[in-house]
């Protein structure tokens, strides 16, 4: 099986590594031809870099894993070398001046897809590169989900079609983890830092009910499993980034959890969805 990976960051070099371990050749499209090396792990000989979208046109299937930000304008430069392929959203987050979803913009730019899947899950790019044991939700359509699990087949993979709830999931565990961090530093004690993180993961959960997804989704490992992992964490960029905040610096780059917190508020005021502790939080964090 021939798969593309689109973009060569840390999650997007490691999905190429673990895809090139399941038996795939993989080539892993970097705008500028560079990709994050990781300490003691050698880049398997079936990956191929290379800066230009045109080879995307022969894979069999498309893992998108740029950063929230640029995931629209990178759709929209691969979408005349699209040719029908299973797509794997890798991509967690919320687009910071709309607040849409990485779904909603793929079938805004890309209306010609309609096999689509999305990976979450808790999962650290380090540790996945160095093929720690790592289960993620692949949630899709059948033929995504079977493509995922064919080029995925290291990670432990549960199968799912609630593709909104796995990506509100994504977003609000990004949030919570921003939260979780800020209040490590700000709130009186751990019953508060308790209690506003439980509340504020209702929140969470009752706007994906109001946008169509399962209860049970927020159970499995894209959501109470990545919540877990990223809101308690200080290895978790939003963790360390809410730190960063609560003591007044500027956080070190990207920080999905700003845009994820200002998306699910916006979002939650279109569909009626009552939110006190994430407007308040918001507040606080000031973004």
């Amino acid at each position: 099986m021939k798969v593309g990976v689109i973009g060569a960051g840390a999650w997007g070099t490691a999905l190429a590594i673990t895809s090139a371990r399941s038996g795939a050749d993989v080539t892993l499209w970097s705008y500028d031809n560079e990709y994050k090396h990781f300490d003691n792990v050698e880049i398997p000989g079936n990956i191929n870099i290379t800066s230009e979208l045109s080879v995307l046109f022969y894979m069999d299937t498309w893992l998108i894993v740029t950063p929230a930000a640029f995931f629209r304008e990178t759709l929209r430069k691969a979408r005349e070398f699209y040719n029908g392929q299973p797509i794997i959203i890798c991509t967690k987050g919320a687009e910071s001046t709309t607040g849409q979803f990485m779904s909603e913009i793929l079938n805004a730019e890309l209306p010609e897809c309609h096999e689509f899947g999305v990976l979450s899950g808790p999962q650290f790019a380090a540790e996945v590169a160095r093929g720690v044991p790592t289960g993620s939700t692949l949630a899709g359509t059948r033929s995504a989900v079977t493509a995922g699990t064919d080029v995925l087949n290291k990670l432990y993979l549960d199968e799912s079609d609630d593709i909104i709830g796995a990506e509100v999931c994504g977003v609000g565990k990004n949030a919570l983890s921003l939260i979780c961090g800020y209040n490590k530093i700000a709130a009186a004690g751990e019953n508060e830092r308790a209690m506003i993180f439980t509340r504020a993961w209702n929140e969470v959960m009752q706007i994906g009910l109001a946008m169509g997804a399962k209860m049970h989704t927020f159970l499995e490992l894209c959501g109470i499993g990545d919540l877990f992992l990223s809101a308690t964490s200080e290895t978790s960029r939003n963790f360390s980034g809410g730190m960063a905040i609560a003591r007044g610096e500027e956080p070190s780059g990207t920080v999905e959890g700003i845009f994820a917190l200002r998306g699910l508020t916006a979002r939650a005021q279109e569909l009626g969805v009552d939110t006190p502790i994430l407007n308040q939080m918001q507040n606080k964090l000031k973004i």
